[in-house]
């Protein structure tokens, strides 16, 4: 039998390689040609989506939460955010931090006041999606809070409003216009209803004898800043009906009428009513939850002594509308501020002067500078029996015994003290006018003076130093004399040598820096606007925007100041830049607290209300 050959295998082991060759050969093709025609070469990423900062209506009202991510984040941003992605916090009162829901605005005036246009390319703003890397997923993302579209219109450099909108509650009548047409209720001793014409200026005074301009004098009472402001704001040139870009928001409660209502023969339940039903109010609209409130401002044409009453007792003095814990994150701008608490703000008392335009001011500065001043100083005022501790005696006797000084006694009944004409007059001839305190820390007179281009001497820091901080220069040696009260009162100082020892030289200066300070002291006409010169409402409330941006930046930086110290809430204005810690200071005796456990409301600043109150029929002087 033959010997089988093995060779019959060869061609089997070759089919069999080359089915091998081919199974591989398609497979690969497979992979390579077919599945890979759908998908990108590189690995797959996780992708993050790229929020706006700017939400719709529709994205507030579903609730979303927004993440934003910068591609290309800064150290210090890596630093100071999480490295992971953290929706926003809960919002708090005194830190809200959450996106609000949605409410339709107010709708009566969106005719009337346009939709400003958004920046399509801002210097910070959010920049379109990038091509992911694969270290995005690690980077630390942006916080978002409510207000950073209002501080990205700050970036819009060709929008002269941004950074400077503002939102006015509509709030319902009661809080306001009511007030007005019950005028003859908002005063005990005064019929208020004259006062409140012309837009709150009160009725125009006669020139008769020269002593003012032709136009823009009106016999405007002391405590009608409510109105004035009121309406001055309705003219301000950057409103808004969309409270997210706004840098501030009004409350226009007519806070100091309210009160003036009440005073007497009211007990605390009435007093405190309008303001209750006010923050009840407020904390019920989206507006509120941004910032709790700390965002709000509102105006009270009174001192603060008549806000803060610290108990409930109908024998105790005012309302406690400055103690409620919503008001205390809200800004109250007063005439006279508490030099213990940081939720007042003081701004200038109405003079008589309020004009309609840029050259009715330059045209008086101009004339101030040109008068004769023979008296080297004057006085207007009353003496105070009834306040052992005040030297109002002293400096009228003073200004008897001395032949440089013009002196006019006001009291009770008719005198030249109740005449605008006369008081203007005098200041006009005087070169330093001597603003002792009145009922409380401060007098209108002082800016009477200052229209009048009269330098003031103080005699206490609390009469305007640590008061008109936004409106007045830090350096108070600039514009004005300071003679503490124990020199009068305890070492029997000449006022009139301590003045005749200035040189004419300073004194020129001097003048000319109070005559510089007028346009920022008075409060233009409500129905017109001026061209160039800022007024004391817009200082107020360019300050204001000032302050909520800065305390939006610190939020979002985590870098609020958390050892500040209300109780030394006077001190930090003299501050230097990037300071935060007071100490010891040369005018702390004068602001040592009473020591009869009342603090504010108790004691002198009660007292002081009260006798402030009375003396609205003598006009403050």
């Amino acid at each position: 039998m033959e010997k089988v050959s093995g060779k019959p295998q060869q061609p089997r082991l070759r089919l069999l390689a080359t089915l091998c060759v081919w199974f591989w050969v398609i497979i690969f093709y497979f992979h390579f040609a077919v599945l890979r025609r759908g998908s990108p070469m590189s690995p797959p990423e996780q992708t993050l989506s790229f929020s706006s900062s700017f939400p719709s209506n529709s994205q507030q009202h579903h609730h979303q939460q927004h993440f934003v991510v910068d591609s290309t984040p800064s150290d210090e941003s890596r630093a100071s955010h999480s490295s992971k992605l953290k929706p926003p916090l809960e919002s708090k009162p005194s830190d809200a931090r959450r996106e609000p829901p949605h409410h339709p605005l107010p709708s009566s005036s969106n005719s009337s006041i346009p939709k400003r246009q958004l920046p399509s390319h801002s210097s910070k703003s959010i920049p379109p999606p990038l091509e992911p890397k694969p270290s995005d997923a690690h980077r630390s993302p942006q916080k978002t809070f409510p207000f950073n579209r209002a501080l990205q219109t700050l970036e819009n450099k060709s929008d002269p409003c941004g950074g400077r909108y503002i939102f006015v509650h509509d709030l319902p009548p009661r809080f306001n216009d009511d007030m007005l047409k019950d005028c003859r209720k908002l005063s005990l001793w005064t019929n208020m209803c004259k006062f409140t014409s012309n837009a709150g200026l009160g009725p125009p005074l006669e020139n008769a004898e020269g002593v003012f301009s032709n136009t823009g004098w009106y016999a405007t009472n002391q405590f009608a800043v409510d109105v004035i402001f009121g309406n001055r704001m309705k003219q301000y040139e950057c409103l808004t009906n969309d409270s997210s870009i706004a840098a501030a928001i009004f409350v226009p409660f007519y806070a100091g009428f309210d009160i003036s209502r009440y005073l007497w023969g009211y007990n605390t339940s009435v007093r405190d009513a309008a303001s209750l039903d006010l923050v009840d109010w407020l904390m019920k609209r989206p507006e509120w939850s941004v910032m709790g409130g700390r965002d709000h401002f509102l105006v009270a044409g009174r001192i603060t002594w008549d806000f803060r009453r610290l108990t409930d007792s109908d024998s105790d003095w005012g309302s406690k509308l400055l103690f409620l814990p919503a008001a205390k994150n809200m800004s109250m701008l007063v005439v006279e501020s508490s030099p213990w608490n940081a939720n007042d703000f003081a701004i200038p008392y109405p003079t008589y002067f309020h004009p309609a335009k840029d050259a009715d001011v330059l045209v008086w500065q101009e004339r101030m500078r040109k008068l004769e001043r023979k008296h080297l100083f004057s006085f207007a005022g009353a003496p105070r029996h009834d306040n052992p501790k005040s030297i109002r005696g002293q400096i009228i006797d003073q200004c008897r015994k001395s032949k440089v000084c013009k002196l006019l006694e006001c009291d009770f009944g008719e005198s030249k003290c109740h005449s605008p004409s006369s008081i203007m007059q005098m200041f006009q001839s005087s070169l330093f006018c001597l603003q002792p305190q009145g009922d409380s820390y401060t007098r209108r007179s002082a800016f009477d003076s200052m229209l009048a281009g009269c330098i003031p001497v103080f005699f206490h820091p609390g009469s305007a130093y640590v008061q008109y901080t936004w409106h007045l220069p830090r350096n108070y040696s600039t514009y004005s004399v300071f003679i503490p009260e124990d020199d009068v009162r305890k070492r029997n100082v000449s006022i009139e040598e301590k003045l005749k020892r200035i040189p004419p030289a300073v004194v020129k200066v001097m003048r000319e820096k109070v005559i510089s300070l007028i346009p920022g002291l008075i409060y233009a006409d409500p129905r017109s606007r001026l061209e160039t010169l800022k007024d004391a409402f817009d200082v107020s409330v360019e300050a204001i925007i000032d302050k909520v941006t800065k305390l939006r930046r610190d939020i979002m930086k985590d870098n609020e100041d958390k050892d500040f110290i209300e109780e030394n809430s006077w001190k930090y204005v003299f501050l230097e830049e990037g300071q935060r810690t007071v100490g010891a200071h040369e005018w702390d005796p004068f602001f040592s607290k009473p020591k009869d456990g009342n603090s504010d409301s108790g004691g002198s600043s009660a007292t002081t209300a009260k006798t402030s109150w009375r003396s609205e029929q003598r006009n403050q002087y």
